[in-house]
């Protein structure tokens, strides 16, 4: 399977302690040790994110709207007879997308279902026209494979247990994220920081990005620059030989939620952003 349902989100578990954003900060350049949680603030609903992900997930199955979906989804596979009957069911739709990292399309129905059904192989066919600017079409319609097979992939029983646990997990993530900016993308970044080798890696993934630059105090309007300026600009300040450090990738990971919160909260004064940190080890 490809896109957000094959995603693997691993959680550390991170020790308490006391300190400041200075000691944070100093682990993050190399001059400190692991990171530790505090009370009631980004750091902690990380750790509970981490700690209780399954049976959260699991719940958010159960909620009556998730559950309705994920139902809808599920008849209509059983009744449909072509992929585009399927496709023609909005709910059904909308499970497909969102469960494979692309419920940003979703309001563009029409797209979406012509992007679905045309043929990978075929260079010149939408999804390769479209992937530039989101590979995860790409993956999507070379994993159902709608052109060629229509709803022989999707017929299968785990196929579909696995797409309404994609959805019910990205439903789970977006609960995260209204309570806890950035939550999601914390917990999606230490699962895949240490994929990170180059400034690339980064630059060609958003999620990545965010979490990078964010943490790092980073403009993110480097994007207007040129490519160089860009990878120099990261290059700089991450160190790439300490992305297999769970101390190193926690302490990013723990000064991306706090950054993302003081920018919540229409604020960067960094005596708030000490405040905030209370009880960091560095």
């Amino acid at each position: 399977m490809s896109g957000y349902i094959v995603s693997l989100f691993q959680g550390t578990v991170i020790n308490g302690g006391n300190n400041t954003a200075a000691s944070l900060l100093s682990t993050i350049e190399g001059t400190g040790g692991g990171t530790g949680g505090a009370g009631a603030n980004p750091i902690t609903a990380l750790h509970i994110a981490q700690q209780n992900r399954a049976q959260d997930i699991a719940a958010t199955a159960r909620q009556p709207a998730v559950a309705r979906d994920i139902a809808a989804f599920r008849q209509a596979v059983a009744t449909a007879t072509t992929p585009q009957q399927l496709l023609a069911n909005p709910t059904a739709l909308k499970v497909l997308l969102t469960a494979n990292g692309l419920g940003s399309e979703v309001p563009y129905t029409a797209l979406a279902r012509k992007v679905l059904m045309s043929d990978p192989s075929d260079p010149g066919s939408l999804v390769n026209q479209v992937s530039g600017s989101n590979a995860a079409w790409l993956s999507v319609v070379k994993t159902y494979q709608f052109a060629t097979k229509g709803l022989a992939v999707l017929q299968n029983p785990s196929v579909q247990q696995t797409i309404a646990n994609g959805y019910a997990e990205v439903m789970w993530r977006q609960s995260l994220d209204a309570a806890t900016p950035g939550l999601s993308d914390a917990l999606t970044f230490q699962s895949q920081a240490g994929t990170i080798t180059s400034a690339l890696d980064v630059l060609s993934n958003p999620i990545l990005f965010n979490v990078v630059t964010t943490a790092l105090g980073i403009p993110q309007q480097i994007v207007f620059q040129d490519q160089g300026a860009q990878e120099q600009a990261i290059n700089s300040r991450l160190d790439y030989s300490r992305l297999g450090d769970p101390n190193y990738v926690n302490a990013l990971t723990d000064q991306f939620l706090l950054n993302s919160q003081q920018q919540s909260a229409g604020t960067t004064d960094l005596t708030s952003l000490a405040v905030q940190a209370q009880g960091l080890i560095a």
